[in-house]
């Protein structure tokens, strides 16, 4: 079947719908206002939408229509949409974090039928950009660009319009046409609408892009294509007794494209203050817990480093991730944090290939774990990827990841890459840590298959016991392997209330090295989704397992729900009872977690919502040993596009002390007064029961009291050449 798979890919056609919009020069600049200027009226047009749901392959309940123009240094889309004007949501945002009416423009700028930018805006006006990656099964939203939009609605729709500088893009000179498609989402009606035809069982791929052809002209606007952000902090940080500690401070960041395929970042003294902080995390597993990167220096261009095949999706499938940037500046024991003093990374393309490099410096920190004074040397961190595009949309690359400091050095080789077709991925991965002298062997693979009538799920990988890239990635699963396989029918029906129907079944090996055993599991799950825009799914796992040398039958059952049946408002739920070991107790129990999340978009120009989990754990008298409480609600006021106020609080209960036990406040206020020029004011206080003492050593009550509180005022402005 593999063969198969790859000779499928090798032999496949370029899938354009044979849709083509040509591009022509305006006379002059059109002024960006969501007013219609009789420029429009020379440029090349497009309308008949298709819908990819509720009815995937109908045409759209609503007129859209695109115009491209351009003149020599900037590409420039309108959209005129059609509706009743109460069915429009004009809703206030700000960048990548808005709702309502949206329309997009997304350009394929190398023609590699894999990659696209996509430039969103609100009928409300507010904008998202991000970058479309893997065929768009990915979304890179760290990317931001400097362009230009506004939006204006009318008694019969609304109007957007874009400039998009063509030095705020990357693009092969050479090329003679792009990649090209838009967008049109309605929440009102739940219709998601394209001007090109995807099938409902694929989603959307940029492989199926239409073209923009362009007439008498190529874009080839030169310049320093230099940003230059120079950043000013001033912090101040709670030592007691109503004292604070004031700290000024200075940084710089840096991005420069010598060429349209060659970015340079870098990064000088940064400070991450208005990063929310990471949310509760109740773990009684074996392994640490994951926490997602949130720094925008490390989050942008980071798909470049990434091994191929995570598929958004499923999110069936993930490569091992050898780079895990949350160990560069990490936080140590004691609550401080690694100085980040430097870093620095540059990617761009060659032809077929893709290729990243990445530098960071920390600095030197001393803490005190257990009464011991502890050290936490410099260091220097690297990365190096190269990837290559083979078989029209398929991919093969090596990945490099490295730590050094004065008397280690760590890190890992990889070897990844994916096959590719329109409903399906291949992925592979191979890697070898090294730690000194000392390594060991890494691998994973995984299909992904979504047919009409069926789905296919196969994964696997293998981590040595020696294999060790703890210090640069994230692969805590040491001498553990895997093998999982489901499939099922799949009902998709064109009419009716009823969306989808999935039933499938499979099974699953788990390997540790340290228990000298196999657990094997089987599988059975049912997924129903309707057109409203809702749905659940129930899953059931059994079979025999083995923790902590005790061999034990073992269960799982989760459900879970999703409702997004209301502009106003949406809301998930679900939970899990299992029979599995806690690690944390050091025993074998029934263990239940429930989560639920909603939110309401009360007015336009605010939101709130409340995330909240109940973790219950047995004892091995099938008792309840003891529940935790978590709520984390959250408000947030946008009363202009791109100024911001939002404001939450992380509160943890434990039933057995009956008392709070942490409780995290934040309040971020931002505002972008110009393209990727901000500025914040960051409040962020922790508050817990940890030990105190008095001035003489004694052991104070226990309280809840205020363990870090800080405040910061960051400006951030761009300079752009």
């Amino acid at each position: 079947m593999v063969f198969a798979l790859v000779l499928c890919a090798v032999t496949a056609v370029a899938a354009q719908n044979g849709r083509s919009l040509s591009l022509k020069k305006s006379p002059a600049r059109i002024v960006i206002d969501g007013i219609v200027d009789p420029l429009w009226s020379v440029a090349d047009s497009i309308d008949g939408f298709y819908q990819l749901q509720p009815y995937a392959g109908r045409q759209s309940s609503r007129r859209t229509v695109a115009k491209l123009l351009t003149t020599d240094d900037a590409l420039f889309c309108l959209m005129v949409c059609y509706d009743e004007r109460d069915s429009i949501q004009g809703n206030t945002g700000k960048l990548d974090e808005a709702s309502g009416d949206v329309v997009s423009i997304m350009l394929d700028t190398f023609m590699d039928r894999r990659t696209a930018y996509k430039l969103a805006v609100t009928a409300g006006g507010a904008r998202a950009d991000c970058r479309l990656v893997d065929d768009a099964r990915n979304r890179d939203y760290a990317w931001d660009g400097v362009w230009f939009s506004d939006a204006k609605i009318y008694d019969w729709g609304y109007v957007v319009e874009w400039e998009i500088p063509y030095r705020s893009i990357q693009y092969d000179l050479s090329l003679t046409e792009w990649g090209l498609d838009f967008d049109r989402w309605m929440p009102a009606r739940n219709e998601d609408t394209y001007w090109c035809k995807y099938e409902e069982v694929e989603g959307q791929r940029i492989s199926k892009f239409g073209k923009l052809v362009f007439e008498d002209f190529r874009p080839s606007i030169k310049g320093h294509n230099l940003e230059f952000y120079p950043v000013g902090i001033t912090r101040a940080t709670y030592l007691s007794d109503g004292k604070y500690k004031g700290e000024p401070d200075v940084g710089l960041d840096v991005f420069y494209n010598p060429s349209q395929k060659l970015t340079f970042q870098m990064t000088a003294n940064p400070d991450f203050a208005q990063i929310e902080a990471d949310p509760f995390a109740f773990n009684i597993t074996r392994y640490e817990t994951y926490f997602n990167e949130r720094r925008p220096f490390f989050t942008q261009g980071n798909e470049v480093f990434m091994p191929s095949g995570r598929d958004r999706n499923s999110g069936f499938y993930r490569p091992l991730q050898l780079f895990y940037s949350r160990r560069i500046g990490k936080r140590l024991p004691d609550g401080s944090d690694v100085p980040l003093l430097l870093g620095a990374k540059a990617f761009g393309r060659l032809a077929d290939w893709e290729y990243g490099g990445f530098v960071a410096r920390t600095g030197e920190r001393e803490y005190t774990l257990g009464g011991t004074r502890i050290t936490e040397p410099e260091a220097t961190f690297g990365s190096v990827r190269l990837k290559r595009q083979i078989l029209d949309n398929s991919s093969v690359g090596i990945l490099y990841v490295g730590k050094h400091t004065p008397a280690n050095d760590d890190g890992v080789l990889d070897i990844d890459g994916a096959f590719r077709g329109s409903d399906w991925q291949l992925s592979y991965q191979l890697a070898r840590s090294f730690n000194n002298n000392e390594g060991g062997y890494a691998g994973a693979a995984g299909l992904m298959m979504f047919k009409d009538d069926f789905v296919l799920g196969i994964r696997s990988n293998y981590i040595e016991n020696d294999f060790n890239a703890d210090q640069v990635g994230f692969v805590p699963w040491k001498g553990t392997g895997e093998f999982t396989v489901f499939g099922g029918p799949r009902w998709y029906y064109n009419d009716g209330y009823v969306r989808q129907i999935m039933l499938y079944s499979g099974f699953s090996l788990g390997h540790k090295e340290v228990e000298a055993y196999t657990d094997h599991m089987g599988v059975l799950g049912y997924n129903m989704q309707f057109r409203d825009n809702w749905g659940f799914e129930v899953t059931f796992v059994a079979g025999r397992s083995k923790d902590r040398n005790v061999k034990y039958d073992s269960y799982e059952f989760d459900y879970s729900n999703w409702y997004h049946i209301s502009p106003k408002w949406f809301g998930s739920w679900g939970g899990s009872l299992l029979k599995t070991y806690n690690f944390s107790r050091n025993y074998l129990a029934v263990y239940s977690s429930t989560w639920a999340e909603v939110g309401w978009h009360a007015l336009r120009v605010l939101d709130v919502g409340t995330a909240f989990n109940v973790f219950i754990e047995g004892n091995p008298d099938n008792k309840i040993q003891d529940i935790t409480y978590n709520a984390r609600p959250y408000f947030s006021v946008t009363p202009y596009n791109d100024l911001s106020v939002r404001v939450y609080l992380d509160n943890v209960f434990v039933r057995s002390t009956k008392q709070v036990q942490q409780m995290v406040f934040g309040l971020l206020f931002s505002y972008s007064f110009l393209p990727k020029s901000w500025i914040y004011l960051a409040i962020n206080e922790v508050r817990d029961r940890s030990p105190q003492f008095s001035a003489t050593g004694a052991l104070l009550p226990n309280t809840l009291h205020v363990r870090d509180r800080v405040s910061v005022l960051k400006i951030k402005y761009l300079y752009y050449f």
